[in-house]
């Protein structure tokens, strides 16, 4: 998924690009200077309009499409994410030591799942520049990424040791601890994590997620609501606060979340990711309904939570409850033959 990422990091290669504005031509120079400044601001509509302009007028500035590449990337949808690309690419190929053009290019190849590739960025610009601790530590999450924590550990320590205030450095070592079933750990690292000035909503939520794991409810709907307060059109903050709720027996509440969520009419971009979380939903609605004993509506839920993932064990094991409350043994029997041959999460 197409995702904000470490304000920290953004603002360092912006600074960096500013270093790069030298033209032959002013006008462009003004249209990069002027998309950079609306960049910083957030206003990315209008910076998309002056780099554009920017790279209209002096199409060989590396600056101009890395920093255009930005702009796509703030913007935050994943049907700009092949326009990023291409545009962090150019910067490259006009000028291969743009040395954060091949940062942005691994993060545009890991939100495309392309852990390889991102990989092979990253490890060139560490062979130009060691021990920079945003290429180490996003380094380190393309190796948890490819299946080795352990590894992800170690090279956001080294990050941590360079710059002690590296957020996302932190964020990800609590990834990896979680994918080694340390959850204290991981509790640890988010709890530093969240300390630093810049908090991304995925650092509030992955460490909601463990407290409720932990029945530590109260705190757990603490990190939520800064979630939500950083970004309230995040769908994934409304669902962990649904979560929360269904666990604590709050049907009502759970579903006033979920519809948050999900409003009426809101659509999602194709993806797995967004198929995933949709599924979540439907699944924790599903739930809520169970709850209040309205059978018809959790039935629908539950079904609808299969249509986006198929694979879930226990969608399969309530919708057998539900059809066996109904007197319907034929559904329940298949519903419970499914859940059998398919894998139960913790």
């Amino acid at each position: 998924m197409l995702r904000a990422w470490p304000p920290a990091a953004s603002g360092l290669i912006l600074l960096g690009a500013l270093g790069l504005f030298g033209s032959q031509n002013p006008e462009a120079f003004a249209h990069r200077k002027a998309g950079a400044d609306l960049l910083q601001r957030g206003e990315v509509e209008q910076a998309v309009r002056e780099l554009k302009a920017a790279v209209a007028l002096d199409p060989e500035s590396a600056a101009g499409h890395m920093l255009l590449g930005q702009a796509y990337v703030a913007q935050r949808s994943l049907s700009l994410i092949a326009e990023a690309k291409a545009e962090f690419q150019q910067a490259l190929d006009i000028d291969p030591s743009l040395f954060w053009a091949r940062f942005y290019l691994a993060r545009v190849y890991i939100d495309l799942g392309q852990y390889e590739k991102a990989r092979g960025e990253l490890e060139r610009g560490l062979q130009d520049r060691p021990n920079v601790p945003h290429f180490l530590s996003l380094l380190g999450e393309v190796n948890r990424k490819l299946g080795k924590p352990e590894a992800s550990l170690e090279l956001n320590r080294k990050a941590i040791e360079l710059d002690p205030t590296m957020s996302p450095a932190h964020y990800y070592r609590a990834l990896a601890y979680m994918d080694l079933k340390k959850d204290d750990d991981a509790i640890r690292e988010l709890e530093s994590a969240i300390q630093s000035k810049h908090v991304a909503p995925e650092m509030y939520l992955t460490l909601g997620s463990l407290y409720t794991k932990r029945k530590r409810y109260a705190e757990a709907e603490s990190v939520c609501k800064k979630a939500i307060a950083l970004d309230p059109s995040r769908a994934e903050a409304y669902l962990n606060m649904a979560q929360l709720d269904n666990v604590q027996g709050w049907s009502d509440k759970a579903l006033e979340a979920l519809r948050l969520a999900a409003p009426e009419g809101k659509s999602f971009p194709t993806s797995p990711y967004y198929q995933q979380l949709q599924g979540d939903i439907a699944f924790e609605r599903g739930r809520a309904y169970q709850a209040k004993r309205m059978t018809a509506q959790a039935i629908e839920a539950f079904s609808q939570a299969l249509e986006f993932d198929p694979s879930r064990s226990e969608t399969h094991r309530r919708l057998s409850e539900l059809y066996s409350e109904q007197g319907d043994t034929l559904r329940a029997r298949q519903h419970a033959a499914a859940a059998e041959k398919l894998p139960r999460l913790p």
